[in-house]
C-alpha cells in the first residue's frame, strides 16, 4: 500500500514560529526547534519550512537559523522563502535541506526552475503556488506572500513549471489558509489534473478526514497543514500535535 505523506508546514518570521490566517496577521507560536522535536517523536514524514519575513532574500542570520532547525530534524525538510538565484538555492541545500520551495520567482524568472532542476535534480525543486478564487469561480496565482495578483491560472502555471523542471507542486488556497474549513478541492483537483508530478494540497485542513478528501476528491498525492498541528480547540490554544499513525492508517492510507 502506498503511503500518503502528511506534512506539517512551519512558518518562520524573523526566526520565530508563527501562524497566519489567509496569509495575514502572523501570531507567535513559539520556538520552531521545539516544534521539530515534537514532530520527531511523532514520526512525521517530512516538514515544509517557509520563511515569510516579508518575502525578503535570505540573510546569513536566516541561513544559520535554518541550519539549526535542520540539525534537529530526523525527517527531510523542504525550505522556501525569498530564494531567487542558483547561489541561494545551492547554499540552502548545503544546509542539509532536501528540497527548495520556489514561489514568486517562478513567475518572474521561470528559467531559474530549469537551471535548478538541471543542477540539483527535479526531485529537489518544489514549486509553491498560492491561489485566490475570483468572483465567477476562476482562480489566479498570487505572489509576494499573496500581496500581488497575476493573471495566471494556477493549473496552467503548474503545468509550465513542471515543463520547466519542477518535481513537485505545493498548491495553497489563500482563502482557506488557517481557516480550518477544509481544503479547496476544486483548486487542488484542477492543478492535480494538469500535471504528472506529485501535488501537495495545502490550506484549510482541520481533521484527518480532510486529508482523505484531498486525495480521493482533490487528486492530491500528499497533504500539508499547519493550524491543525499547532492549535487546539475553539479558542486556538497553542499545542503542537500530530495524529497517531494508527489514526492515519485507518482514515487515510486505505485510499492510497
Amino acid at each position: 500500500m502506498k503511503r500518503i505523506r502528511v506534512i506539517p508546514v512551519l512558518l518562520l518570521r524573523d526566526g520565530d514560529l508563527v501562524k497566519t490566517k489567509g496569509f495575514r496577521k502572523p501570531v507567535y507560536i513559539g520556538d520552531p526547534i521545539n516544534a521539530v522535536r515534537i514532530f520527531n517523536d511523532k514520526r512525521v514524514d517530512e516538514l515544509i519550512l517557509l520563511d515569510i519575513s516579508g518575502a525578503r532574500e535570505p540573510t546569513g542570520e536566516s541561513y544559520q537559523r535554518v541550519a539549526e532547525i535542520v540539525g534537529e530534524a530526523f525527517m527531510p525538510i523542504a525550505y522556501g522563502g525569498g530564494l531567487r538565484g542558483l547561489k541561494q538555492i545551492e547554499q540552502t541545500l548545503k544546509l542539509g535541506v532536501e528540497k527548495v520551495v520556489l514561489n514568486t520567482v517562478t513567475v518572474t524568472d521561470m528559467p531559474l526552475v530549469t537551471e535548478a532542476a538541471r543542477q540539483f535534480g527535479s526531485q529537489s525543486v518544489v514549486v509553491s503556488i498560492d491561489a485566490r478564487r475570483r468572483f465567477g469561480g476562476s482562480y489566479r496565482v498570487m505572489t509576494e506572500g499573496a500581496r500581488n495578483a497575476t493573471r495566471l491560472d494556477p493549473a496552467v502555471h503548474a503545468r509550465r513549471c513542471v515543463d520547466a523542471g519542477a518535481g513537485e507542486i505545493l498548491v495553497t488556497s489563500i482563502a482557506r489558509e488557517g481557516s480550518l474549513q477544509g481544503y479547496d478541492l476544486a483548486l487542488t483537483r484542477s492543478v492535480a489534473e494538469s500535471v504528472s508530478v506529485p501535488v501537495i494540497a495545502c490550506g484549510g485542513a482541520a481533521k484527518v478526514e480532510d486529508f482523505a478528501r484531498a486525495v480521493t476528491e482533490g487528486g492530491a498525492s500528499a497533504v500539508a497543514a499547519s493550524s491543525m498541528f499547532v492549535f487546539q480547540g475553539t479558542h486556538r490554544a497553542v499545542l503542537i500535535s500530530f495524529p497517531e499513525q494508527s489514526e492515519l492508517t485507518e482514515s487515510l492510507y486505505q485510499f492510497a
